[in-house]
């Protein structure tokens, strides 16, 4: 029987002076250790960044009073997904990865947090493998006039006036060498189980994440609807673009997390069940309901590392506020652990979503909010709940 409940938790800015962000919910901000976060650093919050915008990149050091650290600088960033910071899984205590501009085009960088030591990949990262082998990358350009916030300013789309280009899409690259190569094209999947509406305007992948076994990911597909809007399917693929699955096909898929390695949990809509958040099985027609009852609006979900809960947050409500809870897959049980105030002023691509992320260990989450009149990030600890739990 599922139930309902509130334990509000004490939220600890670890930022303060300049704004502070990290970015998405799908990834960790803290190092393998538990020692340092990371963040980006601007000077403004109340606008899009344009093409010279540059934030700074740092460490929070929470062994020396959340003393911030600055690492480097990247024009190649957004509010919703920053630049897409985070730990390089192959060497989680002290590399890091991120996206940067050079020049004309847009690349990823490594870089050791301790050294100084950098290498630079030919292409940006999008979606990394847990082993920290390869990505899944995109075309950041392109989402910059598709789905405004989530691309980069600064570089032009070659495709902007091409509805579905055969030569764009997604791309693998190894993430040692930088080989790399397009292996499933916005036109090929126009055609892959087609619909009549696809004609009506420009294609885009969002959205990539690969599976905890590092043999599937997957992506958005999304179109132009006529009126304004978009339609939405949710596929899975192998890493080299064989074997595409078309897990949900009822025009609305939001945020999602691999719950294990062939299932997902997407706050969805499907013919049958309405919108909720449901659980589909890869290489099957299954899907079941999550938490039936407990929700009713999307938010970025996540599941813990020991996979025993599911971290979410909502858009803001009628006061503005937007809620952070837990959900505790055994007992079927919601916990509201916070409420944050989002500033009406800030919406649209500038919106500061929570994007609520767990340490490695599970025991504390940090968000991103701007109740407290700026962009910082702040750190609940969650341990007492969880294992009340155990």
């Amino acid at each position: 029987m599922s139930s309902h409940t509130s334990h509000f938790l004490p939220a600890t800015a670890v930022t303060s002076g300049k704004h502070h962000f990290f970015g998405y919910y799908d990834k960790f901000p803290w190092n393998k250790s538990g020692r340092y976060l990371l963040a980006l650093e601007s000077d403004f919050m109340e606008r899009a960044p344009e093409a010279g915008d540059a934030v700074v990149i740092g460490l929070i050091d929470t062994a020396q009073g959340n003393q911030w650290m600055p690492l480097d600088e990247t024009t190649a960033w957004n509010w919703q997904q920053s630049c897409m910071l985070h730990w390089l899984p192959s060497e989680p205590e002290s590399t890091i990865i991120y996206n940067k501009r050079i020049g004309d085009r847009y690349v990823s960088m490594v870089r050791n947090i301790h050294s100084g030591e950098t290498r630079t990949l030919p292409r940006p990262v999008y979606a990394i493998s847990h082993d920290g082998k390869f990505s899944i990358s995109g075309n950041f350009s392109r989402l910059h006039h598709t789905r405004p916030g989530y691309g980069y300013a600064g570089v032009p789309d070659p495709n902007f006036d091409v509805a579905h280009p055969d030569d764009d899409g997604l791309y693998w690259m190894d993430l040692e060498t930088g080989n790399n190569q397009l292996i499933i094209t916005l036109d090929q999947m126009s055609q892959f189980k087609p619909r009549e509406a696809m004609d009506q305007g420009k294609h885009w992948f969002n959205h990539f994440v690969v599976n905890p076994a590092n043999n599937r990911f997957t992506f958005l597909h999304r179109w132009e609807r006529e009126g304004g809007g978009w339609f939405t399917r949710l596929f899975t693929a192998n890493p080299d673009g064989s074997d595409i699955h078309l897990m949900a096909d009822d025009n609305f898929v939001s945020h999602y997390d691999w719950y294990v390695a062939d299932k997902v949990v997407a706050w969805a809509h499907h013919h049958d069940l309405g919108t909720h958040y449901l659980l589909y099985t890869d290489h099957t027609d299954q899907v079941e309901i999550v938490g039936e009852g407990l929700f009713s609006t999307d938010g970025h979900c996540s599941y813990s590392p020991d996979r025993q809960w599911m971290l979410t947050d909502t858009y803001p409500d009628a006061e503005h506020n937007r809620t952070l809870m837990l959900y505790h897959l055994a007992t079927q049980t919601r916990i509201d652990i916070g409420k944050f105030y989002a500033p009406p002023e800030l919406q649209g691509p500038i919106r500061c979503d929570l994007h609520p992320r767990w340490r490695r260990d599970g025991k504390q989450v940090c968000i991103d909010s701007a109740h407290e009149g700026q962009r910082q990030v702040y750190v609940l600890d969650v341990h007492e709940i969880i294992d009340s739990y155990a």
